[in-house]
């Protein structure tokens, strides 16, 4: 499955912006046509947008675009430019159920086939930002097999809870285990809301650190100086990385000899503590974390 622990937002109309986004190397770059544009720019953006996605500096890097609602004026629209331009993502915005996620996979099915792209080549990623979408996160998990994930809206759903964020992200808990959850029992990805204050970094590691405990994939940044800081997060330690080595290689070394049973150091270790090394061991390939 791909890494994808940093996804930039970047403006569908901030041309300076959209110009230069690849130098930051976050794993996926994702164009926004939806909230971050006005009204008045919709247009011009789509066709920014359009225009970025066939440069040769973005095909090296994978690139989502949050597009219109399908039910706006824009959407269909933005929908049709972004998959003949080659879009590896769509994002959904504002997705509530299950048949939000369907007539996204119609739409795209219908446009692939006109321009001829493979049909089932453009992925989807429905964002989740209200208390009835979080309510139908397992049947929007498993809607479509176009999708690689789910995402947390957190301003439209805590603005929906009659509540505002808080450092401690205590009004959010049940939304994350619900995406997480969600995600998981579909074998799709997890991602977490932008943290918005970008100069508060010790709150966006405190939020970050909190989100990769529960078993989050990745994050949604607004700010480029968050991609170090968040990759640096889940990257493992050397200590980790020896350690997981150590565990693979006795489990190997318990297969080749034939035995069931695999232990390290006089303790048992099982197929979960197995899986967590191999993750730590995939996750080290993309840099070790410092003490």
């Amino acid at each position: 499955m791909k890494l994808r622990r940093s996804m930039l937002f970047v403006p569908g109309s901030n041309a300076a912006m959209i110009s230069n986004t690849f130098i930051y190397r976050p794993d996926s770059i994702m164009f926004d046509l939806e909230d971050a544009v006005a009204l008045k720019e919709k247009d011009s953006a789509r066709m920014l947008v359009a225009h970025a996605l066939r440069h040769p500096l973005y095909q090296d890097i994978e690139c989502v675009v949050r597009v219109n609602p399908l039910d706006s004026e824009f959407g269909l629209a933005d929908l049709n430019a972004v998959v003949r331009a080659g879009v590896d993502v769509v994002r959904m915005p504002k997705t509530e159920t299950a048949k939000d996620v369907a007539d996204m996979d119609a739409a795209i099915t219908e446009i692939e086939k006109a321009c001829g792209r493979e049909v089932g080549s453009t992925k989807m990623l429905a964002a989740i930002e209200s208390p009835l979408g979080i309510t139908q996160a397992n049947q929007i998990a498993t809607a479509s097999k176009r999708l690689i994930g789910i995402a947390l809206g957190a301003e439209d759903y805590v603005r929906n809870l009659k509540t505002e964020r808080s450092p401690e992200g205590i009004e959010l808990l049940f939304a994350r285990c619900s995406i997480l959850q969600a995600a998981r029992a579909a074998g799709i990805q997890a991602f977490d809301t932008v943290y918005s204050n970008a100069n508060n970094e010790e709150g966006f590691l405190a939020e970050a650190a909190l989100i990769k405990q529960l078993g989050f994939d990745g994050k949604s940044l607004v700010n480029p100086r968050q991609i170090e800081l968040l990759h640096n997060l889940f990257a493992p330690t050397q200590k980790d990385v020896e350690q997981a080595q150590k565990i693979i290689d006795a489990a190997e070394e318990a297969k080749r000899n034939g035995l069931g049973v695999v232990s390290l150091n006089g303790k048992m270790i099982d197929a979960p503590i197995i899986d967590r090394a191999e993750l730590v061991l995939e996750r080290a390939k993309h840099g070790i974390r410092e003490e």
